[in-house]
């Protein structure tokens, strides 16, 4: 497992706020303060990272967590500012951020990709100029969403909040998640990828 990929800097992508608080969007803010709980980790606002930070001892390494609050189209910024200063190579990263053609329930980690349509990847990819860097994103799709075929605005999907049902879904959603990054961490996210890519959180239906 020498050459195993183990984030060290673990990002979720959302929008600041009390408005985007709720949304789907903001799926990333959710897991990585799930896992500031579930690590111990304190976040607080800080300056130079244009972000919610904060530091812990995950079996016997040391963890970054960081929450943009750029706004999603500027999520680069708030990376490369953590990046450059504590001089981490880009697959020290992992971002965690909401796929709206994904059902509610399911993950899928990639080890590198394009921005997928996704604004807050985009931004990253502009800002570090490279597109090899891990990612998780986290199914938001469910009910109608999809059954939907050929194009379609994710804006007002994404924008919005979780119903009942999915809401009732989410704590063992995060746990999931949560389950998929610590593997990532101590056993590199290849192995994440083989145990967590196929699993799926039963849903309840609309």
């Amino acid at each position: 497992m020498g050459d195993a990929i183990q984030p060290t800097l673990i990002v979720g992508l959302g929008n600041p706020g009390a408005e985007y608080q709720a949304t789907r969007h903001n799926i990333g803010f959710r897991v990585v303060d799930a896992l500031a709980a579930h690590w111990h980790v304190s976040l607080h606002p800080h300056n130079r990272f244009q972000g919610e930070y904060g530091e812990g001892q995950v079996g016997g390494q040391r963890l970054r967590l960081l929450k943009p609050l750029t706004y999603m189209n500027h999520s680069g910024r708030s990376v490369q500012a953590v990046l450059s200063w504590f001089k981490l190579p880009i697959s020290s990263l992992l971002v965690i951020y909401d796929d709206a053609d994904l059902p509610l329930g399911r993950l899928r980690l990639r080890l590198s990709g394009s921005t997928g349509g996704h604004n807050g990847i985009k931004s990253i990819i502009q800002h570090t100029h490279s597109q090899d860097f891990p990612r998780l994103k986290v199914g938001i799709a469910y009910g109608l969403r999809l059954q939907q075929t050929g194009p379609r605005n994710a804006v007002p999907y994404v924008l919005g909040n979780f119903s009942q049902a999915e809401r009732d879904a989410l704590p063992e959603v995060l746990t999931l998640t949560i389950a998929a990054i610590d593997v990532a961490v101590r056993d590199g996210v290849e192995t994440a990828m083989n145990h967590y890519n196929g699993k799926t959180v039963a849903i309840a239906g609309p």
